[in-house]
């Protein structure tokens, strides 16, 4: 009796531990091809910002986007001519919900095309909105000492 009771404390407690159910489904939602379709900001007015320490809004306007939730990769593919062209590579992962937001983290890390990470730096988002037609992010960053959003919002092509 002691041995059950002791077993099915810890399969409780195995079970609990695992990754939530609603991480889980979003990394099944977010599986496929997106398109970043529009970037918005927070304030009105013209702004050079660099996004993902990479290249500006207008490069990343209509950027093919990759996402593989079984081992947590991506790609995003850069097609405005006028811009840095070509493939980039990234790791992410959806972490579980910010109490106080009630939004996701979203964690997204540059890499190589082997999954290396050159200067160790990474990204936090917020998971505003994952449907299977529709996805936004939010970056909030400081603009003149005040909090500065970034909306980036996709729409999926293909699973």
């Amino acid at each position: 009796m002691k041995k059950t009771i002791m077993l099915a404390v810890l399969a409780a407690l195995i079970f609990s531990c695992g990754t939530p159910k609603t991480v889980q489904e979003s990394r099944k939602v977010i599986k496929g091809y997106w398109s970043l379709d529009e970037i918005t900001y927070s304030e009105s007015g013209t702004f050079n910002i660099q996004l993902l320490s990479d290249t500006s809004k207008e490069c990343f306007e209509n950027s093919n986007w990759r996402f593989i939730p079984n081992n947590n990769t991506g790609t995003y593919e850069i097609t405005n001519g006028n811009c840095p062209t070509g493939t980039r590579y990234f790791i992410f992962d959806i972490q579980e919900m910010d109490p106080t937001t009630g939004l996701y983290d979203f964690l997204l890390k540059p890499t190589d095309e082997k999954k290396k990470s050159a200067d160790g730096k990474g990204f936090r988002l917020r998971l505003a909105k994952l449907n299977n037609n529709s996805m936004q992010w939010e970056q909030t960053v400081s603009l003149e000492g005040q909090p500065f959003t970034i909306y980036m919002n996709f729409s999926k092509l293909a699973e």
